[in-house]
Order: structure tokens, then C-alpha cells, then sequence
């Protein structure tokens, strides 16, 4: 019973902390500059490069356990790739995962280094407004045990990205991921992401 109110309570307080970041990067890019497109070196070379840093929370099945989920990463797109039906954009990632009885932090944590390729695609009739899909592959390292424990990783993006001008953006996203040794679970995040 105390349990269930306190994944209640975290949970409340992580709804709370993403609305209200949410509302800051939106007022941020409304109240900035308008939307734009990418600069024309940009269109033209059909290259850009993305640093970004994302937030969530995980919700681990069975039972939609939230726990913190962070995210640092940096992503390449290539001109030549841009027909490539898998992707566009290589992107290497670092990853914590908080595995204990908290929601923000514990000793035991996963931490996960990943590789991945990104597609990005335009939606119809906005440019402020563009997808990707995002397939990622990795190692996870299990922390907090006698023992380091580390496990292949997996995981499959779906998101959105509202682009306020030419270097910044936000991005939204959704991520179903593996570990061979865990149930399965899902991510909701958002993140900054800068670009040049």
C-alpha cells in the first residue's frame, strides 16, 4: 500500500516536472524566433550534426513501474544517406536508467552506451514540424550488484521534433526497449537538442 502511493507520488512529481519543462521550452521557442527552416548550407550539403539531451521516465511492464530515464547523445546526418530507407543519421548515445525502488536515483542503475541510425522524414504541409524513427543496439551495465553485469541492449524510437529556428529544437519521443535479462519496457521523453 505505502508503495503504491509513492509510485503514485513520484509519478505526480515526474508529470509535474515534464509538464512544466514542457511549457518553458514551448514559451522559449514562441516567444524567440519563429520557426524556420534549415539555413541554406545546411539544405544544401544535406548534412547537419545534433547534440542532444533528453529526460523521461520508463515504465516498466509488467506493472508500469516509472522510473528516470536520461539521455545525452550526438547524431550526424549524411547528405548521402538521405534516400537510404534505414536511415540518414548516425548517432552514438549514453543512457541512465535509475533500477532501484526510486525514481530519481539509486545504486542500482543501468547504464547504456548505444550505437544507432535515425531516419528523419517531413510531415506534410509544415516544416516546423518534422518525424524519425530512431533503431538503436547496445550495452548495457548493471550497477549497484557484487558484480558489473552487462547485457545487450535494443531499442526502437518513434518521435517528433518541433523546430523553433536552425540550431534549436525539441524533440519528442517514444522508445520500446529490450534487455535479454528484463522484462520489457517503454520510454516517454523530451529533450533539447541543438544543431549545426
Amino acid at each position: 500500500m505505502k508503495s503504491s502511493r509513492r509510485r503514485k507520488a513520484n509519478l505526480a512529481i515526474a508529470v509535474t516536472l515534464f509538464s512544466a519543462s514542457l511549457l518553458f521550452v514551448l514559451a522559449n521557442g514562441v516567444s524567440g524566433q519563429s520557426a524556420q527552416t534549415p539555413s541554406n548550407d545546411m539544405e544544401m550539403s544535406g548534412t547537419s550534426t545534433d547534440l542532444f539531451v533528453m529526460m523521461g521516465s520508463d515504465f516498466v511492464r509488467p506493472g508500469l513501474a516509472p522510473k528516470a530515464n536520461y539521455n545525452i547523445g550526438i547524431g550526424h546526418t549524411f547528405g548521402f544517406l538521405k534516400k537510404d530507407p534505414i536511415g540518414d543519421e548516425l548517432t552514438f548515445s549514453y543512457t541512465y536508467e535509475d533500477g532501484g525502488s526510486g525514481f530519481w536515483h539509486s545504486d542500482f542503475g543501468s547504464h547504456t552506451e548505444a550505437g544507432g541510425v535515425m531516419k528523419n522524414f517531413a510531415l506534410p504541409k509544415t516544416k516546423a514540424v518534422s518525424g524519425y524513427t530512431f533503431v538503436q543496439a547496445g550495452v548495457s551495465t548493471f550497477t549497484g550488484f557484487s558484480r558489473l553485469q552487462n547485457h545487450f541492449y535494443n531499442g526502437e524510437s518513434l518521435g517528433g521534433i518541433i523546430h523553433f529556428n536552425q540550431h534549436n529544437s525539441m524533440w519528442l519521443q517514444d522508445t520500446f526497449n529490450k534487455i535479454v535479462t528484463i522484462p520489457w519496457y517503454t520510454t516517454f521523453s523530451v529533450g533539447y537538442t541543438w544543431s549545426w
